[in-house]
């Protein structure tokens, strides 16, 4: 990680440009554990961050079971999933921060439903 560890590999660096207190555009791969969540294959979302997944490692992700599944407007990663778990879905942006204006976060209804199941 690029705050803790400037010599390693960097696998988690720093964002070209903050995104602190925004929100943005990401548009999702069909057919995903997180478009079906939303309904939708955009959608935006907001942000208090500052690091991303590097561009040179971005390839090696999807050498196994973890997918690519949602990207910025500039085709940086924002959501990957685990294929071979019923319900892993990791993001940059923060969907829990729907809870600020009163709403519930598509992907924790999602959750709560797979685990009805």
């Amino acid at each position: 990680h690029a705050e803790t560890d400037s010599e390693g590999r960097m696998v988690i660096a720093p964002l070209s440009c903050s995104l602190v207190e925004t929100s943005a555009i990401v548009e999702l791969r069909a057919n995903t554990l997180i478009a079906r969540a939303y309904g939708r294959e955009s959608i935006e979302e907001g942000y208090h961050c500052r690091y991303g997944v590097d561009s040179a490692f971005a390839g090696e992700l999807e050498q196994g079971d973890l997918r690519v599944t949602g990207w910025d407007e500039e085709g940086e990663i924002r959501a990957v999933e685990l294929v071979t778990h019923p319900f892993f879905v990791a993001t940059l942006f923060q969907h829990e921060r729907h809870a600020l204006d009163g709403r519930p976060s598509p992907l924790v209804q999602a959750l709560i439903r797979a685990a009805a199941q």
